[in-house]
């Protein structure tokens, strides 16, 4: 029956699709998709094929029950459709086919907002890291928290010489930056970590439930992190920004302790407070020749010994 309610979504849609095109969308035989178009029209589906246009078209003025968007909700979907489908966030379907069911069942003034959008909103190059081979894994974490199972899976951590083989506890699914990571605990752990999902090699849920504290808060477990993780010792960052960089370095909110502070030359000087220094000295060094580390000195040695290291380097 699922199948047979897409076939109708598409043929209620602008598109013209005639049975190979279904087909080829449901990854299903032709056959198929005749069967389904009669139980459709044994269903008082008042369909027929356009000659013209060469493929299958419902009566306009056929409607399924409408669902009362406005042009605000139609926009707001038409952004969520185009979001999940650009590289990095494209892990399942997506908001795609929910778009198209919104498509046939909306009267035409919304049916037009979300088609129109479609091709006016575009996401592009977000730099997120490749997940097009991962999907299965993130689908099997997704059931998996939503079922309150266990997951055990062959792990690829680049800190260890071989993969290793982990049972987990997932708390919670968490995109940060560019990638996709489980929040989880190993059962010979006593504490959650955080475990990059591309790296695991295998992944399959269990039958045993997984034991997720009801008191677990993902905020609080990455506490002042810049990224993704957190250092055990708390720093106040204070860095200052040439005016050349001011107006571009304040257009981003980079971490949710961020305060700016205006300079008379033009310039800006930004403090945080942030859980360990190696992420934000990555950051930092970003800025190369348009920042400069007023505190902690810790900071600023770390920035000067990669410095130095980069220019060995190009200069060898």
């Amino acid at each position: 029956m699922a199948r047979v309610l897409k076939v109708l979504e598409l043929i209620q849609s602008r598109g013209r699709w005639n049975a190979k095109a279904i087909a080829d969308e449901l990854e299903c035989s032709e056959r198929t998709v005749y069967r389904d178009l009669d139980v459709l029209e044994f269903a008082g589906v008042p369909f027929f094929f356009d000659e013209s246009d060469q493929c299958y078209r419902v009566r306009p003025d056929y409607r399924f029950p409408v669902f009362g968007l406005t042009e605000e909700e139609a926009l707001g979907q038409a952004l969520a459709t185009a979001l999940t489908k650009s590289a990095g966030l494209d892990v399942g379907t997506g908001a795609a086919p929910t778009t198209r069911k919104l498509q046939v069942s909306s009267p035409e003034g919304i049916k037009e907002i979300l088609a129109d959008a479609a091709e006016l909103i575009s996401v592009l190059d977000l730099k997120l890291a490749d997940h097009s081979k991962h999907r299965e894994t993130i689908k099997t974490i997704q059931f998996a928290l939503l079922e309150g199972r266990q997951v055990t899976g062959l792990y690829e951590s680049p800190y260890e010489p071989e993969p290793a083989r982990i049972r987990l506890h997932p708390y919670r699914l968490c995109l940060i930056k560019n990638a996709w990571y489980v929040v989880g605990r190993q059962d010979e752990l006593d504490q959650p970590r955080t475990y990059r999902l591309a790296r695991f090699k295998t992944l399959r849920m269990l039958d045993q439930p997984a034991d997720v504290p009801d008191d677990f808060d993902i905020k609080a477990y990455f506490g002042n992190a810049w990224a993704v993780f957190r250092g055990y010792k708390t720093y106040d960052v204070e860095i200052r920004f040439t005016p050349e960089a001011a107006k571009v370095v304040v257009e981003t909110v980079w971490h949710h302790t961020q305060k700016a502070k205006p300079e008379k030359d033009g310039g800006v000087t930004l403090t945080f407070r942030v859980d360990g220094l190696e992420e934000i000295t990555n950051w930092v060094l970003s800025w190369a020749g348009r920042a400069k580390v007023v505190k902690p000195a810790e900071l600023r040695e770390r920035i000067i010994e990669k410095l130095q290291a980069a220019l060995k380097i190009q200069q060898s």
